[in-house]
């Protein structure tokens, strides 16, 4: 029953998590399509710093207000619990008032700091969200830790539908007068799309605090509370219940200990993003590009390439939050097996994931290009960056599997160092890449492939010094390599064949559908992977009856 919430949790957390990123994706298109990639260089200012936030607000501080939420109400302890919210709700009002008003006072030093005077009014457009996203945090953990996944999900939706119809919205309404004023409006999405989001989440916690007359955790234990000697009640089990508590100190302190390194060890995109922000356009004017061609550049990374990225990288995020419980529940029951079996699915899920992604952005980079951004014939300038970016694809969804992984294991310092140690690598080949005229904005796109990587390696080394477990190079590794290469004699085939008689979209989206007509029969052929491990997936019985019927598990 325990793994069948879990995966009903991960799978309403994953599908909700691929749809936002999928609405993204139909946001920044347009967007894209409509301001250009000097107007995209100004959004991409403020961008990453909202984006940081959210996965802070989406994975940091749920998990952890999550972990604290879930220990006390299981304990028996429903006040502490509450507490926990309330403690964590002042605190979160308190950072996003600072961060608000920090990047509101500093938002023209800082554009004048990364040389992009015309974002100055994007950086005052976000600020606002640095207020909302955080106390959205508060009510996802609090939630998430009675193990309700649904307002999560339902808040991510809501707040990305009124981000993405307010932002598009006012970026038509003020393109005719400035790119400044469209990518501001755009970014004001960001700042208006949170408001959504925590209304429906104040709504759906004073339901249910109606419904259960108090507080809307689940009530505690009603039989066997006895007195304990030191003034405490506790539970049948022995469990300390209401009647005593940690003090808001100590409450606190675990919150900060478990919040700050599972945010870090996460943020990996957002944090490089945050890097390329603040550098790109400094070294390539040290190369000699003016600061309006500077801008076009960066915009073509951040604005064309990285967004497709975000795509796959949903899916790499929902491994790692559907393993962090997984594998914390095998170590609580100490069944060594079934936390073998979870580290290793982990890898081996990574990579059936990121290897036919990378493959396919790096052969198909530009015709993806021209297909999502037809409006934008620069765009295609944008290839090398996404064929570059999508090489860093598998180490990315590797990393973000392991971190999960040493998450659960409780070890979640240790992600923070591989990305500190992948950000150096990515600082050092971005100063020195970008600044040579050859390559410009492509060594940055190069610095950030190898900054994944380093993460990648470093985590799954941790991995396998933390757990002891041993993985099958053969079938984590070497069968998705293989059915990749597969794919890729399929797809280059049917792109050059369709491409004698059809439109370049339409050779694309062919050679996409081949892809993937040659990638799935092959991996489940290859054994990569399990009739079982299909069984195991939401409708995965009826989904594993089909495909022993197509014969192919």
């Amino acid at each position: 029953m325990r793994k069948k919430t879990f995966l009903t949790g991960a799978a309403i957390l994953g599908a909700a998590g691929l749809i936002v990123q999928m609405m993204g994706a139909v946001f920044r298109i347009p967007l894209a399509n409509i301001i250009g990639e000097v107007g995209m260089g100004y959004y991409q200012t403020a961008y990453p710093v909202y984006i940081f936030l959210l996965v802070f607000s989406t994975n940091g501080a749920p998990a952890a207000i999550s972990k604290m939420t879930s220990e006390r109400i299981a304990a028996g302890r429903r006040a502490e619990a509450h507490r926990v919210f309330r403690l964590a709700f002042v605190v979160m009002l308190a950072f996003g008032l600072a961060a608000a008003l920090g990047v509101a006072l500093f938002a023209a030093p800082l554009a004048h700091f990364v040389k992009s005077e015309g974002s100055y009014f994007s950086l005052l457009a976000i600020a606002p969200s640095l207020l909302f996203v955080p106390l959205m945090s508060v009510f996802r953990g609090y939630f998430q830790g009675m193990q309700e996944m649904r307002p999560t999900a339902v808040s991510q939706l809501f707040e990305q539908a009124i981000r993405v119809g307010v932002g598009l919205g006012l970026a038509v309404f003020f393109v005719s007068d400035s790119l400044e004023l469209a990518s501001a409006g755009a970014c004001f999405g960001a700042s208006v799309g949170p408001v959504a989001g925590i209304l429906i989440l104040i709504v759906i916690y004073a339901r249910r605090k109606r419904r259960a007359g108090g507080s809307p955790a689940p009530a505690p234990l009603a039989r066997g509370r006895t007195p304990d000697g030191a003034g405490r009640a506790t539970n049948g089990a022995g469990h300390e219940t209401d009647a005593g508590g940690e003090s808001a100190g100590a409450l606190l302190k675990t919150l900060v200990a478990l919040t700050v390194p599972t945010t870090i060890g996460i943020s990996i995109l957002p944090i490089m993003n945050v890097v390329d922000m603040l550098l790109c356009r400094i070294r390539l004017i040290d190369a000699g590009f003016g600061a309006l061609e500077a801008e076009g550049l960066y915009g073509l990374m951040a604005g064309f390439a990285a967004p497709i990225i975000n795509i796959p990288m949903a899916l790499a995020l929902s491994i790692a939050l559907s393993m962090v419980p997984a594998v914390a529940a095998a170590c609580g029951a100490g069944d060594r097996d079934f936390l073998d079996t979870n580290i290793r699915m982990g890898l081996r899920t990574a990579m059936i994931i990121g290897v036919p992604c990378a493959l396919g952005l790096m052969l198909l980079a530009e015709p993806i290009l021209r297909l999502i951004y037809p409006a934008q014939t620069v765009a295609i300038s944008a290839a090398p960056c996404l064929a570059i970016l999508g090489a860093g694809v598998v180490f990315l969804c590797v990393a973000q599997a392991m971190a999960g992984i040493l998450q659960g294991l409780g070890r979640a310092s240790l992600p923070v160092v591989s990305l500190l140690a992948g950000l150096a690598v990515k600082f050092a080949l971005t100063y020195a890449l970008t600044a040579l005229p050859a390559l410009n904005i492509n060594g940055a796109a190069l610095g950030s492939t190898a900054g994944y990587a380093v993460v990648g390696i470093l985590n799954l080394v941790f991995v396998k010094r933390a757990a002891g477990v041993r993985f099958d190079a053969m079938l984590s590794v070497v069968k998705p390599l293989a059915s990749g290469a597969l794919m890729c004699v399929a797809l280059g085939i049917v792109y050059f064949v369709c491409r004698i008689f059809l439109s370049l979209g339409m050779s694309t989206l062919a050679a996409i559908g081949a892809a993937a007509v040659a990638y799935v029969p092959a991996i489940l052929k290859s054994g990569a992977v399990l009739p079982h491990e299909v069984e195991l997936l939401p409708k995965g019985k009826a989904l594993a009856a089909l495909l022993r019927k197509l014969r192919l598990i």
